[in-house]
């Protein structure tokens, strides 16, 4: 039987000319051979995807959040769409009132919250662009952010507050700040503190009164509007500010409305979905828009990791997006549960898993492998998430395989995994349902986007081998508008109408893809944080200790580890100062040694503001310098960094 294939050339392929490399042929979505899925009618704008559900599902559960009733989390109370909208007015004419017209600037920082929505629905009513203000960024990107997309109005999570104000010697009307809204209370001195800066700040009740009796009128719109400004680390330490237009969100939800029909997964106004991943990142963001779209119900975690699966619980979501690392510790509880389960249990459960397993690579549905199975073994897994949930989604970062085929088994769900960045809307490519060739892979392209590979002669990547592989190329219109004040850089991405990824890519023969590297030294970690790794080396070198340091990381761990030339006389200075017997070699073996140094490092990524994920958790220490003799510098010392890896990989990894 013929292998299915699921993308179509639509160009074809281009050999090398002038210095260029050769290009691979552009394919798309086989759903979308004869075009891709036509504009949704009526949806022109972000404020149409909210303001049509609310014509059509007035009376529908739209936010949600957990009652506290003495300390204790009790049911999910809910807004409608329809009583969530009367808010959004309100909020939208009290923005007006503070003199912020169409096109201005409003910052949002703090967790995932009802109100987050709020706010950002009234940015959309009125024209204005949404900024996240993401703390990973750290408290000096945040100042930045606000400096640089000149943002007039913050609305701020309560507890956060004081972090606001704590930018030190900061003059908010310099950044044209006008006011800062709490989303809950505001303390008489935090108001004192922040009109000391030339600002007005409000609580959450007392803004909503200022556009009373008020009604400005709302722009029109057009797809081609920004609606949001999303920032996302950069290698050289400034965050860039994608800018998102209309266009590319109203085209992203056509797009998944499509793949999700095709594969008779559609969503509808009873699907429920738990916002924990952050709202600042656009994976987040597009999901709920979806959900929006469909007049479904979105209920809001505590925010704290450890009650996550409490949360999910009470709220029996049908839908779970994730990012690898919290599917990672998923999977680490339910395999620690089972194997301290006991002999007959632990028995029970490996044959079920091995017959439901056999039949699903054999190419019955998980639906229909083994209901015995989900019936008597996994049905304790799936109840684990609520007992609703239909489809786990995976992005942000690559997930290990053999946790994605263990998924796909125990949670009687489908577990897709996607690929995309906030460039891109997010949603590029996706797995599709009951294809377990797909594991490992991202699947094929949406059906709203063409796609390419551009050969990367220098890494040994080409595009038109057997095995295709080459620099991701998108193009369509989910792609970013270009960077926010940063023309240089747009132009470095965006050549003839194609994204450039910076991802390499390897097509698979049923036309899903596989991300097997990165082009530049920028990468993710599990939890889809990325990690600039020049830029971090040049912070972690100024440890006086350090002759050389290279940091490593991949996508399937949350954390980085070093590889260290320590300077010879130091480390001996300080091994006889401490006491510490040995020649140098035996030094770099000592794990006190190794502990100083880790120390070291740690000290100066305090010093230096680093965030949590860009502190070193482990180190190799070297006494022999990187050299050219082993390949793994250049004649100009640049670090040659796959040979790097081949050659540390057993300490790295």
């Amino acid at each position: 039987m013929a292998e299915k294939r699921f993308i179509v050339e639509v160009d074809p392929s281009k050999p090398a000319k002038d210095g260029k490399p050769s290009i691979g042929p552009v394919y798309r979505n086989i759903f979308a051979k004869d075009g891709f899925p036509p504009p949704i009618p009526g949806l022109e704008s972000c404020w149409d995807i909210f303001r049509l559900s609310v014509e059509k599902y007035p009376n529908n559960r739209m936010l949600g959040r957990r009652e506290i009733v003495d300390g204790k989390p009790g049911k999910y109370l809910w807004m409608t769409y329809k009583e969530v909208y009367d808010v959004v007015l309100k909020v939208g004419n009290s923005i007006r009132s503070c003199g912020i017209e169409e096109g201005g600037r409003c910052g949002i920082y703090g967790a995932n919250s009802p109100e987050w929505i709020i706010s950002m629905e009234a940015c959309n009513a009125h024209g204005l662009y949404c900024v996240p203000l993401y703390d990973t960024l750290g408290a000096g990107a945040i100042e930045y952010i606000i400096c640089h997309a000149e943002i007039a109005l913050a609305f701020v999570e309560e507890k956060k507050i004081s972090e606001v104000q704590l930018l030190k010697n900061i003059n908010f009307s310099s950044f044209c700040i006008l006011a800062i809204v709490s989303f809950g209370k505001v303390t008489a001195q935090q108001k004192e503190e922040v009109e000391r800066f030339g600002a007005a700040i409000y609580c959450w009740d007392e803004f909503l009164s200022l556009g009373e009796n008020k009604n400005f009128d709302l722009p029109m719109k057009k797809r081609t509007d920004i609606c949001t400004i999303m920032y996302t680390s950069g290698t050289t330490g400034d965050p860039k500010g994608v800018m998102i237009s209309n266009n590319s969100i109203v085209t992203l939800i056509a797009g998944v409305k499509c793949m999700l029909q095709s594969v008779n997964e559609a969503l509808t106004v009873n699907d429920v979905y738990l916002s924990y991943l952050p709202l600042a990142h656009i994976f987040d963001r597009v999901i709920e828009e979806c959900f929006i779209n469909h007049g479904a119900s979105i209920g809001f975690w505590r925010g704290d990791v450890k009650l996550l699966v409490e949360d999910i619980g009470e709220l029996r979501p049908t839908i779970f997006a994730a990012v690898p690392r919290v599917l990672d510790r998923i999977y680490s509880g339910l395999q620690q549960k089972i194997s301290s389960g006991g002999f007959i249990k632990q028995t029970m459960f490996n044959f079920a898993y091995s017959v439901k397993l056999r039949n699903m690579r054999n190419g019955l549905k998980h639906t229909e492998a083994s209901p015995i199975c989900d019936k008597v073994v996994f049905s304790k897994v799936k109840q684990g998430l609520g007992g609703n949930v239909r489809l786990i989604l995976s992005g942000a970062a690559p997930l290990a395989s053999h946790v994605e085929e263990y998924l796909r088994v125990v949670t009687c769900s489908y577990v897709l995994q996607g690929y995309g960045l906030t460039e891109t809307c997010a949603g590029t490519f996706v797995s599709i349902p009951d294809e377990m060739n797909m594991l490992g892979t991202v699947g094929p392209p949406l059906a709203n986007v063409d796609v390419c590979l551009e050969s990367v002669p220098e890494m040994g990547y080409d595009a038109l081998s057997t095995t295709p592989r080459g620099e991701v190329c998108v193009r369509g219109d989910t792609l970013f508008s270009g960077y926010f004040k940063r023309e240089d850089l747009t132009k470095e991405v965006l050549i003839d109408g194609w994204f450039h990824t910076g991802d390499i890519g390897e097509w698979q023969p049923d036309g899903s893809l596989k991300i097997i590297d990165r082009k530049k030294n920028i990468f993710k970690l599990s939890q889809g944080e990325y990690v600039a790794v020049e830029n971090l080396e040049n912070i972690y070198g100024l440890v006086p200790d350090i002759d050389s340091i290279w940091i490593y990381g991949n996508s399937f761990e949350y954390f980085l580890v070093a590889i260290i030339n320590p300077n010879k006389q130091a480390v001996e200075e300080w091994a006889e100062q401490n006491g510490i017997p040995g020649d140098f070699n035996a030094l770099c073996e000592n794990p006190i040694v190794k502990e100083y140094f880790l120390g070291e490092l740690k000290r100066i990524a305090k010093e230096k503001k680093l965030k949590g994920f860009e502190f070193i958790k482990a180190v190799h220490l070297d006494p022999v310098q990187f050299d050219m003799e082993r390949d793994l510098i250049t004649p100009t010392f640049k670090k040659k960094r796959p040979q790097l890896l081949k050659y540390y990989q057993v300490a790295c990894l």
